[in-house]
Formats: structure tokens, sequence, C-alpha cells
């Protein structure tokens, strides 16, 4: 196989402009895809259950009598997990008691302050009655993907978490479902697509409407979780997988490409960029890439993924090193060095950063603990991981004495007075004490 993979510098004059090209992603759906989407959506809106059930037989070709076949009692979940190999049990259990273990450390409780004369301030935090959790389904299977949506939403107090997941042919996936179980999840819905998430947004006669979606899907999932922001919440519209390792030079090769392997093998898009001062160094990685890609079970996609996205990126130092994670915030940063916490210190952007020469970017998709739904595209910029936060309320409290009502009534006279909104000025004008 021959392997194909950009060479940059960060010290020659083009590196912008060709660090530009290979980071452009444009996660817009094109019109074919919205028009069907917006079809599907307003179908379930308009028609429930009936649509549903419709989609489902033309999608995944699947003919159920009703939704309410589609759903998988608890006890077949229970039998899942009772009936997958044991060792699948047992990587299962320990990876779902370390993230909510990490996950519990997240949540937050409500707050308040009380000032001299007595007027309290604080802040209320409730959870979300509802929450909705797309799995993807057919080929692609995630029992770690249930781990690592549901059990958050779990520790932050939701009473209810809903899973959708598409069995294309009626192919259900006993370790999706044994995640299910072990996870807590309350109901789960053999559905998939577009007409799921719509489902999950409005409702239908069996599917409860929820408050918010989470979870990955495809082109139609993504944009249906776009058209419907609003009516719920959603946890975000996720790119590509991305890995960024910035290497010293002293890490094995072959540990280091197939790190780089580890995205580049989930689709074409994928992007996977290596970083280090040591030329030599970036030339034994790319002959490591090109022995080690024809030993892939996803030989194919990787060659294309790195072709299409990939990079190995010379820099002068690790200082030029920081500047270059800071312009990429990847999903994933890998700071294969001697000392990674001399450098987490200036790193501002980054989805999840894993540390040392042993800590591959792997553990954290399974078992590390931490949260692998993680900004992609450019967005940990701006945004983070999904965590107990995400299904979580904020409420602000405020109660006032009479006579803090009299005080601020005074200064919010003038200020909504400046605004000439008279109403909101004699409502605070009733409570001023003469």
């Amino acid at each position: 196989m021959t392997l194909e993979i950009a060479q940059l510098d960060a010290n020659q004059s083009d590196f912008e402009q060709r660090l530009n090209g290979l980071l452009a992603w444009d996660s817009v759906s094109d019109q074919g895809v919205q028009t069907a989407v917006a079809e599907i959506v307003t179908s379930v809106r308009q028609r429930g259950d009936a649509a549903v059930l419709e989609y489902t037989r033309r999608f995944d070709r699947v003919d159920a009598a009703s939704v309410a076949d589609l759903v998988v009692s608890a006890d077949r979940l229970e039998h899942a997990w009772n009936t997958i190999p044991a060792a699948q049990r047992e990587a299962l259990q320990v990876a779902a008691d370390r993230v909510r273990s990490y996950h519990q450390h997240q949540k937050t409780e409500s707050w308040s302050y009380r000032e001299a004369d007595g007027s309290l301030l604080g802040q209320k935090v409730t959870p979300l009655d509802r929450a909705g959790l797309y799995v993807p389904g057919g080929k692609a299977t995630y029992p770690s993907s249930v781990l690592m949506n549901a059990i958050p939403a779990k520790v932050a107090g939701v009473a209810e978490v809903v899973m959708v997941v598409p069995t294309p042919g009626g192919e259900l996936n006993e370790m999706v479902l044994a995640a299910a179980h072990i996870a807590g999840v309350d109901t789960v819905i053999t559905i998939g697509g577009a007409q799921a998430i719509a489902a999950l947004a409005y409702g239908t006669e069996t599917v409860p409407r929820v408050d918010k979606i989470v979870g990955p899907g495809n082109i139609y999932v993504a944009t249906a979780k776009r058209m419907v922001f609003g009516q719920v919440g959603i946890d975000m519209i996720a790119g590509p997988s991305e890995i960024l390792v910035v290497c010293d030079g002293k890490t094995d090769p072959d540990w280091v490409a197939m790190d780089m392997f580890s995205q580049a093998e989930h689709d074409e898009d994928a992007q996977s960029i290596l970083v280090s001062p040591d030329a030599d160094f970036l030339e034994r990685v790319r002959a490591s890439l090109e022995t080690l890609l024809p030993t892939l079970e996803r030989s194919a996609i990787a060659q294309v993924s790195l072709a299409n996205r990939g990079a190995l990126i010379k820099v002068s130092d690790l200082d030029q090193a920081v500047e270059v994670i800071n312009r990429i915030a990847p999903e994933h940063l890998e700071l294969s060095v001697d000392d990674p916490e001399a450098i987490i210190e200036k790193v501002r952007h980054a989805g999840a950063i894993f540390m040392g020469r042993y800590t591959a970017e792997a553990l954290g998709d399974y078992c590390a603990g931490p949260n692998h739904v993680l900004p992609t595209s450019g967005t940990a910029r701006y945004s983070s991981p999904l965590g107990v936060y995400d299904f979580q309320k904020r409420s602000s409290l405020i109660m006032c004495t009479a006579e803090k009502a009299s005080e601020l009534g005074k200064v919010a006279s003038v200020l909504a007075r400046g605004e000439s909104l008279t109403a909101h000025a004699r409502s605070a004008e009733y409570r001023i004490k003469d």
C-alpha cells in the first residue's frame, strides 16, 4: 500500500495557508439532505408513531406492527448483560465504574448567600427531567457511547434517559443492550435516523418528548439535531474525529503511528496530525505508518484519511508546537513528551489532553473515565467535553428584604427610565420607602 501524507514546516512561508487547507471542514449538509430531513421531521411531528413506523420500515427494513413493539424491555436488557461473554461484561463494568466515578466529581450543587440585611442571592441547580440518547446501529456499534452519554445524565440526576438505536434488518447488538443495562438507561427503542431525533424532540404516542438529545450519528442525524435545536437542547454537531500528537522524538515511532491510525480508521474524513521538532523522528514515524498500514483491518479507510487530512508537521521546538496546538484546537491531544505537565499550562484549546508516552488516546475512548464526547473542528476554542453539567440547569435565586427592595428600587428606576421602560421603573418604585 502506498502511503501519502502531507509534510509541513511551521517556519515555511506557506505554512498557514497549507494548514488552513488541511483543517478545512464543512459540517453543513447539502440541500438534498436538508430537504429529506425536513420532510421526515415534519412528518413525524404531524403523524407521530405512524410516520416513525413508515420510515423504520423504509430505512431499517424492520416491519413492526407498532412502535410499542420496538421498545426493548428491561428484562431483555438484563438478559443481554447476563449472556454476553464474561470478558465483555467485565470490561463494560470496569469502564462504567470509572466513567461514573469521574463524572461524580463534576456534579455541582445549589448555593446561596445572604447579605447583611438578610437578602438572599443564589443558584438552584436542577437536573433535566428527561434526556434522549442516540446510539448508532448497523455496522457501527458503540457500547462505549452508551456509557459516555447515559452515565453523566444519571449522575446529574436525570429522572429518565430514553435511548434510541437503529437495528437494520432487526439485528440487535448485545453489547449495546448490555451497556444500556449497566448505565441505567430507562427506555430503549429500536428506531434510528432523523425520524428518531424528531420523535425525541416532539414526542409521539409512544416515544416520550425529551429535554435534550445527545449522542453521535450520521449526516442525517446531525442535520436533524441541528433542525430541532431550540425545541430541545443538543450536545453538539460533531465533525470527524481528530488527533494531534506532539512528540519530542523519544517515543517508539510505531506507538505514535498506531495512535494516528486510531483516528484515521474511523472514516475517510478523520484527521491525524503529528507535530515534532525532530525531523528524523517525523521520517521514522512516516516509515512506521507505511509499514503498519497493511496490517490494519480498516487499512483502506485509514489510507484515504491520511492522504486527505493527515500531516507531519516540523516545528522549531515544543514552544512552537504549543502554538500549533492552540491554532488547531484539536479534539484529542497527545503530549508524548518527557514533561507533559510543563506544557499543559500553555495549552488553551483542546478537547481532551492525554499526558505522557503511555497514555494512548484509545484509553480515553473506552475506560479512562473522562468523557469521549468532545468538541471537534476547532470548537474546543469555546466548548467543552460532554459532562454532568450538560444535564443540569441553573436557576437564579433572588429574595430582597423590604430595605433592600427600596435601596435597589432606586437604582433600577434610574436605569429603567434611561431605557424608556417606565413600567419597569414604576414596578420597582412601588417598593421604595419614603
